[in-house]
């Protein structure tokens, strides 16, 4: 009896130590789970600190939810993170494989600290200037124009943010030594520990769905402020940036869905029908030289007569005086390849995408210079910079621009910026080549001085090293380049039978600083005709109706008697029978203007983040319709092209 009981005592002993066993590697593993979280929730805190001086007025309850939002992503992420680990623990405590790599693990885990600390000071620069975190679109920048991205980041403040690498990589490092095991406790049956290993990867995989409601991990899942900068905060960097690229690289459907594809289609049409009224006409003649200068980053914020600051642009101020100037025209989308595309193809900004990238794309849409190639002008571009960045000498010599000149095509000693060669060098070649290209001519200047790092050939005319005075410096270096232009080219056998147009690429949130990307006045741009062609009655005329880059192509078209139809998302601003309205977008959220209001919707958050008049609700709903059908039909266009 004696020895049975004994017997007994000794298998429940040995069963309480197999399963203290299994529980310590039960502890390993959730430890490893536990470090990724405090290591995320380090991030997050940095991100917050960096941004602190955007955040007044945020109570202490929404910094909490900040955090509590986002561990539900940070579980996510660090599920996905703990999979490679968890899969290698399982193998070796089922197997009962005596050397557990523990070296590999630790470079693994070590690795990814360094890696996700670079993200978070990367994100910096990135949210300053395109108001969301990494994504897809700016690792495609920076291996595809490796140099052009340096040069945009030079802005930040270099050895702060070098600092907050090497503190972030060490504390993470430092963590994971104080909380991470690597180790495996032997023993336990085999049966049980079956059980347990598919139990745990099973934990892992719920960890890395969200949970077990229907709906699995999203990033609107982090969203909860009105504040978009909050929810940035929220949301885990690593695992939107893992989720942008697959669906980037993968999913070509199309994530804008409010109505159905015809009545998102009959939507837009509606805003777009050509009226029955006449246009009015501006020029003396159907026939103008016509010369297009696109301004880098050349924001409504430094021309005095759209609201900006005083003194930065005095050059277009004049200009303004003397020609023909809308100044209620917004930009489409936040970049440079955008940009041009909506100032030449009159097509919208495609949120997260850009169809100057995809050449099988980007050929279907219209664009100016073929319109112009048609009737017998010839067409040239101009720009400092590379011409293949962002595939854009691609798009140009699809679209029929005869002639391009790049920074190739400039001297070494006129290579002075980063970028390329300076607006200066670059209008002086404009001015040298067209006194012998062939009339009527259509040429087209893309400026880059006005660029992140802000650089120049001369003497800044705003001191210190504040970013805010380095881009009121280039912009009034831009902005005397282009008055120095207009008097060289007074001087010209051409001048007198060429309209002169001058448009922003983009707005900005310089000078300004508290522009948040969703604020329309950081896509407020100018937009102005100049030049003797223009009929004497309607020079020093504003033209106050709200309008987009898009909107352009068919104003400038039916000036000149020829077609714009092919131009679907441009309205003619000089038809008095046309409506004033503007659309614009940005990575994670659109805008639309309308006379009375403007309003800016946040898509993942799915709510209203700014008005313009904050006590009128009532247009809300309308405005909204309008935007929510742009932004579908746009993007469903670039899917089917």
């Amino acid at each position: 009896m004696s020895f049975l009981i004994r017997e007994g005592f000794l298998s429940v002993c040995l069963l309480q130590s197999q399963l203290i066993t299994m529980l310590k590697n039960i502890f390993v593993l959730l430890r490893y789970f536990t470090f990724w979280l405090l290591f995320f929730l380090l991030e997050r805190c940095v991100f917050l600190l960096y941004y602190i001086h955007r955040l007044k007025g945020v109570s202490f309850y929404e910094f909490i939810q900040v955090y509590f939002y986002g561990a539900w992503m940070d579980a996510s992420m660090a599920g996905y993170i703990c999979a490679i680990p968890a899969l290698l623990f399982v193998i070796v405590w089922l197997f009962g494989i005596k050397k557990f790599p523990i070296t590999i693990v630790k470079i693994y885990t070590w690795l990814l600290v360094g890696l996700f600390s670079f993200l978070t000071v990367v994100n910096f620069n990135i949210y300053r200037e395109w108001g969301t975190k990494i994504n897809f679109r700016a690792l495609e920048f920076a291996f595809g124009s490796p140099a052009e991205a340096f040069s945009s980041s030079e802005s930040s403040p270099v050895f702060l943010s070098l600092f907050i690498f090497a503190v972030l990589t060490s504390a993470g490092i430092f963590l994971s030594r104080l909380i991470i095991e690597y180790r495996i406790f032997r023993g336990g049956n085999f049966a049980i520990r079956l059980l347990l290993s598919v139990l745990m990867l099973g934990f892992n995989f719920l960890a890395i769905r969200g949970g077990w409601q229907l709906s699995p991990m999203n990033e609107s899942m982090a969203y909860f402020s009105l504040k978009p900068l909050l929810n940035y905060a929220a949301v885990n960097t690593e695992w939107s940036l893992v989720h942008d690229i697959l669906n980037n690289k993968y999913n070509n459907s199309n994530p804008f869905k409010y109505y159905s594809p015809s009545e998102a289609k009959s939507i837009v049409k509606g805003l777009y029908l050509k009226p029955n009224t006449a246009t009015t006409d501006v020029l003396t003649t159907r026939t103008p030289n016509v010369v297009l200068i696109i301004m880098e980053s050349f924001t409504g914020n430094v021309v005095e007569s759209l609201d900006g600051e005083k003194g930065v642009a005095p050059q277009t101020e004049k200009l303004i005086s003397e020609g023909l100037f809308f100044n209620h025209i917004y930009a489409s989308g936040g970049r440079t390849d955008k940009g041009v595309v909506a100032v030449l193809s009159a097509f919208p900004a495609q949120g997260r995408r850009s169809i100057m990238k995809e050449n099988s794309k980007q050929v279907k849409i219209p664009a100016l210079s073929q319109s112009f190639a048609g009737k017998g002008y010839s067409t040239s571009f101009f720009y400092g910079g590379e011409s293949r960045f962002f595939n854009m000498r691609s798009y140009l010599l699809s679209h029929n621009y005869q002639k391009i000149v790049d920074k190739s095509d400039f001297d070494p000693k006129d290579m002075n910026s980063k970028w390329g060669a300076y607006d200066g060098a670059v209008y002086t070649r404009m001015l040298s080549d067209l006194k012998t290209a062939q009339a009527p001519f259509f040429s087209t200047m893309l400026t880059l001085t006005n660029h992140e790092p802000f650089e120049l050939p001369s003497t800044p005319r705003f001191k210190g090293e504040e970013i805010e005075n380095k881009f009121r410096s280039t912009a009034y270096y831009a902005d005397s380049c282009v008055g120095a232009f207009i008097r060289e080219a007074k001087k010209q056998s051409w001048y007198k039978n060429t309209l002169f147009i001058i448009v922003a690429d983009h707005g900005h949130y310089l000078p300004r600083t508290n522009l948040e990307i969703f604020d329309p006045q950081r896509y407020r741009i100018p937009l102005l005709f100049f030049g003797e062609v223009i009929k004497p009655e309607f020079r020093g005329v504003k033209i106050e109706k709200a309008g987009s880059q898009n909107d352009l192509a068919a104003t400038l078209l039916n000036q000149v008697a020829i077609k714009s139809d092919a131009y679907t998302w441009s309205k003619d601003l000089l038809n008095p029978g046309v409506a004033g309205f503007a659309f614009f977008n940005w990575e994670h959220g659109l805008g639309f203007v309308s006379p009375q209001q403007a309003i800016s919707y946040d898509i993942v958050g799915d709510n209203i983040v700014f008005r313009q008049d904050s006590a009128n609700t009532s247009s809300d709903k309308l405005l909204l319709k309008y935007g929510k059908a742009c932004m579908q039909h746009v993007y469903q266009q670039y899917v089917d092209y």
